[in-house]
């Protein structure tokens, strides 16, 4: 079940809300947690059990490792409550990969291949991961103690607005939230709409009409496509998968705000970044959060002198590229982006505001190369489009779509990705997301944002089935 669906917004979203805000407050993690499990068993019914399993068996490893009274066995149960989760996580997603890899190896030395049944892998799975070990290493730290109730807890982890695509949240960013008796306030829950129905807009109206055209473009002949084509179509799919991933961000954290959550921001108009280092603060911010906390300070930071800190810098990126996908094109991704990082810090491009208008679309550029890396597995495939994107051939547009459906959309997507390089935009984007509505607003944007909600239904009814992009990951 996705959020862009009718089976979600006609059927399972008014029911689960007109059910809990009837019952009392202490029933409303039952609620929850119920409406979790059916969300998710409705898409992965063969994955349910595996995800509460691995969750239940992780409560009860993380309340033996507070209990432990040495140093050594709080490491062991520590040890024992990753391999659960980070072990589900190999298995699930990178054993084809490994397999497939291994294959190619055997075979090229003329020996037999590995037989082997594809691992399917289950939606999602990277997100609860993450969130399952951020609970874990901040309990070993003492960041928080381990939560009392098993309800809370697979609530915490498996919540259907932020289970399948984050934003990744730690256990103490929401603690005090998690308490089945928090305040709903019906100011709240009415911004948590329009946010929610900003996201849905974002993907329905924007994303997946830009996406067609790109599956379009991608799905022929590269070696045949223009210049002006290949930047038209890595310059769409840039849209497409920011209005794709923050939609269901924004989406995310609606539905938690009407339900009384806070979830932390996980994107902040990343494409206007003077760097890439500057887009990485702004880009999927709970992932890059996570990955400082839990992997880059881990492996010393800053604090080992710079040549270990441009490896623990360029390892962290390789290492988020494979995370993203178990294929070659997500190494040579978090690579590329690795190696952007180092750079940046090495000359010091990363800090300061000056030129901003040079460096703005300088990053612009180097990201959507990037994406190419991101959206075409295939690498023989890959290299020949960032070939066509500098080919220089300008013989004449053979973008398959080029109508005033798609040109408008890429144009709005494009005005809204950078609206906040202005002055208006910014206080736009303040009044609207950031501020507490006056009566007078809350009528104004509940109009508009009913009818939004109206224009989604009937794009949906219009279009088939289309995922969220990061749900495969």
């Amino acid at each position: 079940m996705v959020f862009s669906s009718h089976i979600f917004l006609l059927y399972f979203l008014p029911a689960f809300l007109l059910l809990y805000f009837l019952v009392p407050a202490k029933w409303r993690n039952g609620v929850l947690l119920l409406a979790s499990v059916v969300f998710y068993a409705w898409g992965a019914p063969d994955f349910v059990l595996v995800l509460l399993a691995s969750t239940v068996a992780n409560f009860y490893i993380v309340k033996a490792m507070d209990k432990a009274q040495s140093l050594k066995a709080k490491r062991l149960w520590c040890a024992a409550a990753l391999t659960v989760s980070l072990g589900l996580l190999a298995y699930f997603k990178y054993a084809n990969f490994f397999v497939d890899n291994i294959n190619a190896l055997l075979a090229s030395l003329g020996l037999g291949v590995m037989s082997w049944t594809k691992v399917l892998l289950p939606i999602g799975i990277s997100f609860f991961t993450f969130q399952s070990v951020t609970y874990v290493v901040d309990t070993y730290r003492g960041v928080n103690r381990p939560m009392k109730s098993l309800v809370d807890y697979v609530v915490y982890i498996i919540m259907f607005p932020q289970l399948i695509a984050g934003p990744i949240v730690r256990y103490n960013e929401i603690a005090d939230q998690i308490s089945a008796r928090r305040r709903l306030r019906w100011d709240e829950c009415l911004q948590g709409f329009y946010r929610f129905v900003i996201g849905l807009s974002k993907k329905v109206l924007i994303a997946d009409v830009i996406g067609r055209s790109v599956d379009m473009a991608l799905g022929g002949d590269l070696t045949a496509m223009d210049t002006g084509s290949a930047w038209i179509t890595i310059a769409a799919y840039t849209m497409q998968l920011y209005f794709d991933f923050s939609g269901y961000s924004d989406m995310a954290i609606g539905l938690g705000r009407i339900m009384g959550f806070r979830f932390p921001e996980n994107f902040n108009n990343p494409y206007v970044s003077m760097s890439v280092t500057e887009f990485w603060r702004r880009w999927h911010i709970t992932l890059g959060t996570f990955m400082r906390n839990y992997l880059y300070i881990p492996l010393g930071g800053n604090r080992s002198g710079l040549w270990r800190t441009y490896f623990n810098l360029w390892v962290v990126f390789l290492l988020s590229g494979l995370w993203h996908g178990a294929g070659w094109n997500f190494v040579l991704w978090g690579a590329y982006h690795g190696v952007f990082l180092v750079l940046e810090r090495m000359t010091g491009l990363n800090k300061g505001q000056r030129l901003k208008w040079l460096r703005v679309p300088v990053t612009f550029v180097v990201v959507m190369v990037g994406w190419a890396l991101f959206r075409i597995e295939d690498l023989g495939q890959c290299m020949t489009f960032i070939t066509r994107l500098f080919a220089f051939d300008f013989a004449g547009l053979q973008f398959p779509i080029l109508d005033a459906q798609f040109l408008t959309t890429l144009g709005v997507a494009l005005i809204f990705a950078f609206i906040t390089l202005f002055p208006f935009g910014r206080k736009l984007q303040q009044w609207t997301f950031y501020t507490e509505y006056r009566p007078a607003q809350h009528i104004a944007v509940w109009a508009v944002a009913c009818i939004m909600f109206f224009f989604c239904l009937g794009a949906l009814t219009a279009t088939d089935f289309s995922p969220f992009i990061y749900f495969r990951f």
